[in-house]
């Protein structure tokens, strides 16, 4: 059990509370009580239910759509400004909306940017993250924002499955610094695939860059949505004389038919966390979903009791 102060609140929205009460359980702290309802309507309804004032609170809420789940964390950040908390962070340990970072085309968003501003507006006073889709979007944010990487849980799922040789494969060119920094303390050989998305959600393999022959590949990510991405790469990967293929990645999206489509693939083992909300009951055995409850607790129980958090940056 983590030793805090007294003046600690942690609140979770509706998104991914069964890794908020892991989260309470590794910081030792029950989940302060709320209600969070719709009108018949549908529109959100929030109270604290708890005395909260000049108290450090925690709201634990991932953005993955739909957007209720972006609009919930609003709604409570707004609950507790007004419940006069003395600091309130956001803890989105996956950070929805961030894939348009940049306007590469005409007249399209950046989403990452209105999310930052609309966390802002609401009166966060911190955010902690975990993996975004770009480490260049905390500069999105004026406020304090620590990113955490979920690669030491990644790294002991994939260390356990005792591959030699291996090589780390980045499965595009945005993935290649996250799998290199994994490649390194693996003591790994890397390659990288050459992809192309013609469409959104629609991926195009074109080339690999570097050799797999004769050895085990391990595919990492930093989100898996549909899956196309990592069974394109896993094929090439196979085609090219891969002895197997494993893939890991920090959050699990599995939209559509991704389950399936991972499940009728070449790849043994899909590693991901529960950043995202997942009925394990569901998941074919070749999925594992590794928990990340107790780095993001030691994460709040630092920030609370202004502890660095730079050591967890690995």
């Amino acid at each position: 059990m983590f030793s805090t102060r007294d003046d600690l609140s942690i609140i979770s929205g509706t998104a991914n509370r069964p890794l908020a009460e892991r989260i309470c359980r590794a910081v030792g702290r029950p989940l302060t009580d709320s209600t969070i309802d719709r009108f018949s309507d549908g529109e959100i309804y929030v109270q604290i239910n708890e005395n909260i004032r000049g108290v450090d609170t925690f709201i634990i809420q991932p953005t993955p759509a739909p957007a209720d789940n972006l609009m919930e964390m609003l709604i409570l950040i707004d609950a507790c400004r007004r419940a006069s908390a003395a600091r309130v962070t956001a803890v989105i340990p996956y950070y929805g909306y961030a894939r348009q970072d940049r306007k590469d085309k005409p007249r399209v968003p950046i989403t990452a940017k209105l999310v930052a501003n609309l966390l802002a507006g609401a009166g966060v006073d911190r955010v902690l993250t975990m993996d975004l889709h770009a480490a260049q979007l905390q500069g999105f944010f004026d406020i304090p924002m620590d990113h955490l990487f979920a690669a030491p849980v990644l790294l002991e799922f994939v260390q356990g499955q005792h591959l030699v040789p291996v090589c780390v494969v980045a499965p595009d060119v945005g993935s290649v610094k996250m799998a290199r920094a994994f490649a390194k303390r693996l003591d790994a050989e890397l390659a990288i695939v050459d992809k192309r998305r013609p469409a959104p959600n629609v991926s195009e393999t074109l080339n690999l860059i570097g050799s797999v022959d004769g050895r085990h590949v391990v595919i990492i990510d930093d989100l898996i949505d549909t899956g196309g991405t990592l069974v394109n790469a896993a094929d090439l990967c196979m085609a090219r004389g891969a002895r197997s293929v494993r893939a890991v990645a920090s959050h699990g999206l599995l939209s559509g038919d991704a389950v399936q489509r991972l499940d009728d693939s070449v790849i043994d083992a899909v590693g991901i966390t529960n950043s995202v909300n997942q009925d394990a009951g569901r998941l074919p055995e070749k999925f594992r979903i590794l928990d990340i409850a107790p780095l993001l607790g030691e994460a709040i129980r630092r920030i609370h009791n202004a502890e660095s958090v730079s050591s967890l940056f690995i």
